[in-house]
């Protein structure tokens, strides 16, 4: 299959780190941690709602993908419907992959010079699901992976989602295993422990990031 291929992303006068998981890893509590330390988040699942909006270029490439019964009457994006399509299809979610990352690319792009232009210096972290699937991490300086064991994310979604066994395996096999992304990053948050163990490692990585030097203009001397 074909990989969307991310966009030169201008990251000038920032120190940029990727941060992903998996379902139920406890990424998004890393993120809020990181961001009551003092990082700014650009949230891609938050990008990747708004760009599907009723009105939206992407909206109507969804539509054209999987047919007008993927829109409510209303014409918002039925999510549930979409979902049902493509969560056990990984051809149809490769194709809704392929329509949506470039949107939220530029989203990203964009939102980064934003950010460089108000917050010079500061600490931004990318909240991205697939940071590894999509390629993002072959780019970005620092890559962070929120890890738990499978097990653990089973019974934490078990727990959370009030759901059965095997649908906790179903919902994990459908994204890339946690362990895998290992390879793929350069640092590591192990959120099996507390609260306070995770928080410990959290404020760690942010000082560390804050230690780095913002990334200068592409071609800028040394």
């Amino acid at each position: 299959m074909k990989t969307t291929v991310p966009p030169p992303l201008d990251w000038s006068g920032l120190i940029v780190a990727g941060l992903t998981g998996g379902i139920a890893s406890g990424k998004s509590t890393v993120a809020g941690m990181l961001e009551a330390a003092g990082a700014r988040i650009v949230d891609a699942d938050r990008i990747a709602h708004a760009v599907v909006q009723p009105g939206r270029p992407a909206l109507e490439a969804v539509r054209k993908r999987f047919g007008q019964g993927v829109v409510t009457a209303d014409g918002r994006l039925d999510r549930e419907k979409l979902g049902q399509l493509v969560f056990h299809d990984p051809a149809l979610r490769h194709d809704l992959e392929q329509i949506v990352h470039p949107f939220v690319f530029r989203q990203i792009a964009a939102e980064l010079k934003q950010l460089a232009a108000a917050y010079p210096g500061s600490v931004v972290i990318l909240d991205i699901p697939l940071l590894i699937e999509s390629g993002l991490h072959k780019v970005l300086p620092f890559t962070v992976l929120v890890h738990v064991p499978e097990t653990v994310q089973r019974e934490r979604l078990i727990r959370r989602d009030g759901i059965s066994e095997a649908e906790a395996r179903a919902r994990i096999r459908a994204q890339m295993p946690i362990d895998a992304k290992r390879d793929h990053v350069n640092l590591i948050i192990d959120n099996t422990g507390t609260h306070a163990a995770t928080r410990r490692q959290v404020l760690a990585l942010y000082r560390r990031l804050q230690a780095q030097k913002p990334a200068r203009p592409s071609g800028a001397g040394e």
